[in-house]
Formats: C-alpha cells, structure tokens, sequence
C-alpha cells in the first residue's frame, strides 16, 4: 500500500521524540550529579570555615577573660572589656551563620540526592 511517506514520517517523528527526550534525560542526571557536588563542595568548606570560627570564638573568649581580669586588677577601663565581649560576640555571630549555612547545605545534598520534605498531617486518635 502507498501511504505517501506517512510510515517514515512517522518512525522520524517516533525517533525524534525519543532522542528529545534522551538528551532531556542525560542533562536532567547531569545536573543532578553537578548539584551534588556542588552541595558536597559546599559542605566542605563550611566545616573547614567551621572549623577555623572555632578556633577564632576561643581565642576571643580567652581574650575576654584576661580582659576581665586585668579589669578586677585595675589595669585596663572597663571599654577595653567591652570592646573584647564585642569581638566575642561577633565572632559567635559569625559561627551561627556559618552554622546556618552548613545546614543549608546539608538540606540542598539531601535535595539534591532525591529527598524531600513533606508535613504529613498529625494521625488522628
């Protein structure tokens, strides 16, 4: 039977789609792959920050007690106290936004390797 080309037309047509959605596939997995890694990368170098902000919140904390104490002995005004709890207190600060972002991070690896969040409704009982 003549069909016109109708029977080729249609396997292209068929085989097109499937090459569409081939490549839509392969890029979908890449950039799953890249947002993994991207969330890894992340990760490590907010525990390497982390790890350095602790360092940094202890010695600012050693800082202001020997500030303290220098203060209780008459050596330093009580300004050179307030000026290291301020240090101190910027140098928590920092750790809690480094905090924040490393579980933020955290939460886009477990995105980005499939998971999710869903509030389930309490059981009624």
């Amino acid at each position: 039977m003549f069909d016109g080309g109708l029977t080729r037309a249609k396997t292209a047509e068929a085989t097109a789609a499937y090459d569409a959605s081939v490549a839509n596939y392969r890029q979908t997995v890449l950039q799953g792959f890249q947002e993994v890694e991207d969330s890894l990368t992340a990760i490590r170098l907010l525990d390497q920050q982390a790890a350095l902000q602790v360092e940094t919140l202890a010695a600012a904390r050693e800082a202001e007690t020997i500030a303290r104490n220098q203060y209780q002995a008459g050596l330093v005004s009580y300004l050179d106290v307030v000026t290291v709890q301020s240090t101190r207190l910027s140098a928590e600060q920092n750790g809690l936004a480094i905090l924040a972002s490393q579980l933020a991070a955290r939460v886009a690896l477990i995105k980005a390797l499939g998971g999710g969040w869903q509030a389930s409704p309490p059981a009624a009982g």
